[in-house]
């Protein structure tokens, strides 16, 4: 049993036992910048996209245009956002410096510590080289000029598959300290499902064009950070995604360069803090290419058949009214601003649900067509035609299974620990499970960004849905998983309830402040 099993312990009893550092309070005076930053490396501006455009699929491959759009849609920024809402932050939004900007990619805490690098090789638009993803400026800041995709497929190993033929390559890192100046410990927790939402954002919009994205997890890490540039143990790197290109080329003989990035971050903070349990959980889940596991190795570790009583017929998921780019622009955080006295339709409350069990984090140790690593449960408060009550969902035949009957409103509300959400007036909260030690015990302490990255998959696939029928939505983790296990009846099993998803209508006529620009 590796260290992941032990942080993964912590965290599913963390609302009981608290996790260590107990006594710690963030330093916001000494906080982060909100991105990376690269003073002396030039910026390239990236092309602007019409927004809400209409996709024309298939697309034999990326070009520029829409991997600036996919990017902009994804993480960069599309307007800023002021309302009343009950979330802690409310006091400080109305000031610039820390204004609220809205992205189509959630994200824990709305910290964003995903770093996009783009290994651009030959074939593409720019001179290949190393770049990195600067949200604020919608650019491109080259650290490194020569082409280093060699390098990246080195460090994929030869196991890779397609995904070690390509000439594009984005690689996903995680600057820790962005993340842990706030959540300490339980941040590889966070930014684990951070990297999956981003993920699950590219392939929903990619999908619009007939373009696939598939993520790689195991690869040589340390070779990857050396490229980026970064210290090992400040950045994990967490995903390679490969781009087909229109018009690309197959790799030619070069190969690994050994270069690193000549422009480096800086960092703003003072004084950057380590955390034991971080710096251990991120050893123990360090990746190797030799340690890939066989395509369908999680089989093992797929979602256990729906219980419950006797089924519930849901009616079939309407067409969404939205397309995905327009959810994306929409997507937002509802924060206390539920409305019961309009529930929820029994058909939006279908689709939420349908979309959510279909979706894949998509890695290469998950086969394609094979079972899914997730469970979806349902607490109904407010939905036109189903009674209130837990329930299983049973996404093979449509169906809700019965668990507990009765209204949910005053357990979801004593075990929740924050004060931005009364989850009684949600319509209903979702709530996916993963089998987690199941997962470690198949491909090792590695599994752990797995499953965190499925469940953020998940978690994006909601926030969009939900975007696109004009409901309102929430994600929390702040919540007792062990209550939510014994309501559920799934003590004893190794099913884990890793978050809680809110959907619901919102108050009419809200106080909003909304500047798009983009």
């Amino acid at each position: 049993m590796g260290h992941a099993h032990v942080y993964a312990h912590e965290i599913m009893h963390r609302g009981r036992v608290p996790m260590e550092p107990v006594d710690f309070v963030p330093d916001w005076a000494d906080r982060p910048r909100k991105a990376k930053f690269h003073p002396d490396a030039e910026t390239f501006p990236l092309p602007g996209t019409p927004p809400h455009t209409t996709p024309q699929p298939p697309v034999p491959g990326f070009t520029l245009p829409l991997l600036s759009g996919m990017l902009r849609d994804s993480y960069g920024l599309t307007g800023r956002r002021l309302a009343v809402q009950a979330n802690t932050d409310l006091a400080a939004l109305p000031h610039y410096t820390h204004a609220n900007w809205s992205r189509g990619t959630a994200s824990g805490g709305g910290l964003y510590p995903v770093s996009v690098h783009w290994a651009a090789g030959p074939g593409g638009p720019l001179t290949p080289g190393l770049y990195h993803y600067a949200p604020h400026q919608h650019g491109l800041r080259r650290l490194l000029t020569g082409d280093v995709t060699g390098d990246v497929r080195e460090a994929l190993g030869p196991g890779a598959g397609p995904a070690g033929r390509a000439t594009q390559y984005l690689v996903l890192g995680v600057k820790y300290w962005q993340n842990a100046f706030k959540y300490n410990s339980f941040s590889f927790h966070a930014v684990s499902m951070d990297v999956g939402a981003l993920v699950q954002t590219w392939r929903l919009w990619a999908a619009q064009y007939g373009l696939r994205i598939d993520p790689v997890l195991w690869f040589d890490e340390e070779r990857l950070a050396r490229l980026l540039g970064v210290a090992p143990e400040e950045e994990g790197v967490f995903a390679v995604v490969p781009l087909t290109w229109e018009g690309g080329t197959t790799p030619g003989g070069g190969g690994a360069t050994g270069a690193a990035a000549r422009h480096r971050d800086v960092e703003r903070s003072r004084r950057v803090l380590e955390f034991e349990t971080l710096r251990r959980v991120h050893r123990a889940t360090e990746g190797r290419a030799a340690d890939r596991p066989e395509p369908g190795a999680l089989d093992a570790a797929a979602a256990h058949p729906p219980r419950g009583a006797q089924p519930l017929p849901l009616p079939p998921p309407p067409a969404p009214p939205a397309g995905t780019t327009r959810a994306l622009r929409e997507r937002r955080s509802s924060f206390g601003r539920f409305d019961a006295s309009r529930p929820v339709a029994a058909e939006q409350l279908a689709a939420a649900l349908a979309d959510c069990a279909a979706t894949r984090y998509g890695t290469e140790a998950e086969r394609p067509g094979g079972p899914a690593l997730t469970s979806l449960y349902a607490f109904v408060n407010h939905v036109e035609g189903i009674a209130p009550g837990a329930y299983a969902y049973d996404p093979a035949a449509h169906t809700l299974r019965p668990v507990k009957a009765g209204p949910p409103g005053p357990f979801l509300q004593r075990t929740y620990f924050l004060s931005n959400y009364n989850l009684e007036q949600a319509g209903a909260v979702l709530v996916p499970t993963v089998r987690t030690t199941a997962v470690l015990d198949r491909v090792g302490d590695r599994g752990y960004r797995l499953v965190g990255g499925t469940v953020g998959a998940v978690a994006q696939t909601f926030y969009t849905t939900a975007a696109a029928f004009g409901l309102g939505a929430g994600v929390a983790l702040g919540f007792d998983n062990i209550a939510y296990m014994e309501e559920l009846g799934l003590t004893g099993t190794d099913e884990a309830p890793l978050l809680i998803m809110l959907l619901g209508r919102e108050r009419p006529r809200p106080a909003d402040f909304r500047h798009e620009i983009a």
